[in-house]
């Protein structure tokens, strides 16, 4: 043996470096307890009996066993069979336990449901507020719960079908089993309108509907046709439209006959999403599909807008918590890291984009819940046309305004954990993949201006209810005075009114969430909103907050371990 290599030991080359100044991951904490904003929306708009459930619930979707969930998910991307192993059709779509099990805890905590369930005061603010809190984790497992919760309004519509489908609807409860609706102790509800030529241009629709024996609400016809996106067609039943003798008309479409056969409901294939991907969509042939006419007949628009509503609504809570998740990811890197010196938290450009990135949330969230608020007083039994009018202006500004933001946003958040961001490792690189899906779905961003634009058209009285909602908080400070003014003479003005849309509901949006912020109480909000919103002129990117302002308590409600 060399004597020179008896004591030669290759140890060091084992221990290249240490791993130090990295932020733990933002896990094992109470997403509820821990949001300042959102704790004081629900108190504020007649919610506050539900914070015993949302404490509970804030921390099943703040534990690593609920976000690990939504990993999982989204890694193992559902899978489509169109035939079994001995060949029969089955159209089958079979995905990840982890899919399942957020289904469950979605389903179990009534996100489908409770509001109808038990409709009092502040039912759907506290709905809305749990929504937000599981939305955090993992956005595509919300899409049947969201169309489950919605099909409710509709399917009212004709009590023939809606007592015999309701009550499985209603409940508590997730059976992913392939089998028929017949055999089962609680459904989900899907939705089919588009098709390839007319996309959101529904009465282009081609598929037909024929009446088996008579026709008219709650009779069963026959469908012949497509469509072109079908999200989680794992669903129960769709509520679909067709054309039938009397015009474009809606149907409910279940996946299997009253007789236990497999309803005609072919799958083609899925499609090949950049996000959302824990969710099936669907492209799907209706051969022979039976299914109850819902509404009346040559009324299938009104009768399944009726379900578009609810789904915009969750379309603004649901781009709304991926804006909180952003933030609270960003706060959590920049407060375990340190570079140049000093913790990223605690340089001052660092602050400016946290503090700012946090407006944005404060916003979409003051706008959100008021829009909750709003369902709650104009469905209840005295039901309130004020709040009617403002949901009908309300929920197409608010739609368009919060996810049409959320993608810049979640960017922005994603820079601030730098190449970390980007990677699939962590949860920011899928939020930025999901961010548009919103601002997408159930209306793209022109289909909510001209919806904004007709909804003014048709009830003029909508502007009534909307400024003077905003006159609630005239002489609170002059640069929203004057926004709002400007918005009023924007809004009222006809000429290249549809070419101005969007820049008209730019200005509806932001007035209306600093109005809402001003009533909230919270003045460090509010005036840095009003600054950096109304009174900057031009584009902006975030962190351009002007000095003087407040960062510490914007800051401190954007810290998820503030509780």
């Amino acid at each position: 043996m060399n004597p020179h290599t008896e004591d030669f030991s290759l140890d060091h080359l084992a221990n290249t470096h240490e791993v130090f100044n990295q932020s733990r991951p933002l896990e094992g904490y109470n997403s509820y307890a821990g949001d300042t904003a959102l704790r004081d929306a629900v108190q504020r708009h007649g919610a506050g009996w539900a914070e015993q459930t949302l404490t509970e619930h804030g921390a099943r979707c703040g534990s690593a066993q609920v976000y690990e969930w939504g990993f999982q998910a989204n890694e193992h991307k559902p899978q489509y069979f169109s035939h079994d192993r001995q060949g029969y059709r089955v159209d089958l779509v079979k995905y990840h336990d982890a899919y399942h099990q957020l289904m469950t805890l979605g389903l179990e905590a009534g996100l489908h449901s409770a509001p109808w369930t038990d409709a009092k005061a502040g039912a759907h603010v506290a709905r809305a507020a749990q929504y937000y809190l599981q939305a955090q984790v993992e956005s595509g497992h919300g899409c049947p719960m969201t169309m489950t919760f919605a099909s409710v309004p509709s399917l009212r519509l004709t009590p023939s079908v809606g007592e015999q489908w309701l009550p499985k609807i209603l409940n508590r409860g997730y059976d992913p089993r392939n089998i028929p609706h017949t055999e089962k102790h609680s459904l989900t509800i899907g939705m089919g309108m588009t098709e390839k030529q007319g996309g959101s241009d529904v009465r282009a629709n081609t598929t037909r509907a024929n009446a088996i024996g008579a026709p008219g609400p709650g009779q069963l016809y026959e469908l012949v046709g497509h469509k072109w996106f079908t999200s989680a067609p794992m669903c129960d039943a769709f509520l679909v439209l067709a054309q039938s003798e009397g015009g474009l008309s809606c149907f409910l479409v279940p996946r299997w006959r009253e007789d236990g056969s497999k309803n005609p409901i072919q799958v083609q294939r899925l499609k090949n999403k950049m996000g959302n991907v824990a969710n099936a969509s669907s492209e799907i042939e209706l051969r022979g599909a039976q299914g109850w006419m819902i509404g009346e007949e040559g009324r299938g628009v009104p009768a399944i807008i009726e379900m578009v509503a609810m789904t915009r609504f969750d379309c603004m809570i649901g781009s709304s918590a991926a804006q909180r998740q952003g933030v609270a990811q960003a706060v959590n890197h920049a407060t375990g890291r340190a570079a140049f010196g000093s913790t990223l938290i605690d340089q001052p450009l660092m602050r400016n984009v946290l503090a700012d990135l946090q407006l944005e949330v404060e916003g979409a969230l003051a706008l959100t819940l008021r829009m909750g608020e709003a369902l709650d007083k104009s469905l209840s039994p005295e039901g309130s046309e004020h709040d009617k009018l403002l949901l009908r202006l309300g929920l197409p500004t608010g739609k368009y305004w919060i996810c049409k933001r959320t993608p810049f946003h979640t960017y922005e958040a994603m820079e601030c954990l730098g190449g970390n961001g980007v990677t699939e490792d962590f949860i920011l690189a899928r939020l930025y993949r999901d961010a548009p899906i919103n601002a997408i779905w159930e209306g793209s961003g022109n289909v909510q201006a001209l919806d904004m634009l007709r909804a003014v058209s048709r009830s003029p009285e909508v502007l009534e209810v909307w400024f003077s909602e905003l006159a609630q908080s005239r002489g609170a400070d002059a640069v929203l005075d004057r926004a709002v003014e400007q918005a009023q003479v924007a809004v009222m003005d006809r000429d290249a009114v549809e070419y101005r849309a969007r820049s008209i509901v730019d200005q509806l949006a932001l007035t209306m969430q600093a109005h809402l912020l001003v009533q909230a109480g919270n003045g460090a909000v509010a005036e840095a909103f009003i600054v950096s919103r109304l009174g900057q002129a031009g584009q902006r990117n975030y962190g351009t907050l002007p000095t003087g302002l407040d960062l510490d308590t914007l800051i401190e409600r954007a810290d998820p371990a503030q509780s």
